[in-house]
C-alpha cells in the first residue's frame, strides 16, 4: 500500500474497534486483579485457620503419623489434614468448608464463615481418629483363620472344577469322533 495513499487517520481518531480492544483489555486486566486477590484471600484465610489450629495438632505425640497437615495453592486452595479430610472456602470465599471423602463420597463436615467453629469441627475429627487408631492397636492383628478356611475352601472348588471341565472336554471329544465314524462312508 502506497503511504501517499492511506486513509489519513489523525491522532485523535481511533477506530471503534480499537477502542473496543482496548476497554476488553482493560477490563480482563481489572477481572484479573480480582481473581489474584480472592485466590490470595483464600489463602490468607486458610493460613488463619491452619494457626489456629497449630496448638490441636502439636498434641498429638510425635510417632502418631496418621495426620499431614499442609495448604496447597492450586486453583483451589485446600488446607489438607490427612488424605481424606481437608477445608476449602465455599464460592462465595468467606464460608469454610470442612469435607471428608470416604467409600460413601464427600460430604461436608462443617461450614462456617467463622474459624472457631471449623476449629471444633476438625478437633472432634483428629480425636475419632486417634481413637480409631487405639482401638486398631488394642485388637491387634485379628485371627485369619475363617478367611483362611473360605479360601481354601475355594481354591479346592476350583481345582475340581477345572478338573471336572477337563473331564467333560474329553467326554465331548470321545463323542465327536464316534459321531463322526459312525457317519461316515466306510472305506475299503
Amino acid at each position: 500500500m502506497d503511504p501517499d495513499h492511506a486513509p489519513a487517520v489523525r491522532a485523535g481518531d481511533v477506530s471503534p474497534l480499537t477502542a473496543a480492544m482496548r476497554e476488553a483489555r482493560i477490563e480482563t486486566a481489572e477481572q484479573t486483579g480480582v481473581v489474584v486477590d480472592l485466590h490470595d484471600a483464600e489463602l490468607a484465610r486458610l493460613e488463619i485457620l491452619n494457626d489456629a489450629l497449630s496448638p490441636i495438632f502439636a498434641d498429638i505425640p510425635p510417632e502418631i503419623q496418621i495426620f499431614d497437615r499442609g495448604i496447597t495453592q492450586g486453583r483451589q486452595p485446600r488446607l489438607w489434614l490427612d488424605s481424606v479430610a481437608h477445608v476449602e472456602m465455599g464460592r462465595d470465599k468467606r464460608v469454610y468448608r470442612f469435607l471428608l471423602d470416604s467409600h460413601l463420597g464427600r460430604r461436608i463436615g462443617a461450614e462456617s464463615t467463622a474459624v472457631e467453629p471449623i476449629v471444633q469441627a476438625v478437633t472432634r475429627y483428629v480425636a475419632r481418629r486417634l481413637v480409631e487408631r487405639e482401638r486398631a492397636l488394642a485388637a491387634g492383628p485379628a485371627p485369619n483363620v475363617a478367611e483362611q478356611r473360605f479360601f481354601a475352601e475355594t481354591h479346592r472348588r476350583r481345582k475340581w472344577r477345572g478338573v471336572g471341565l477337563f473331564a467333560l472336554g474329553v467326554l465331548a471329544g470321545a463323542i465327536g469322533l464316534l459321531a463322526i465314524a459312525w457317519f461316515l462312508p466306510p472305506h475299503y
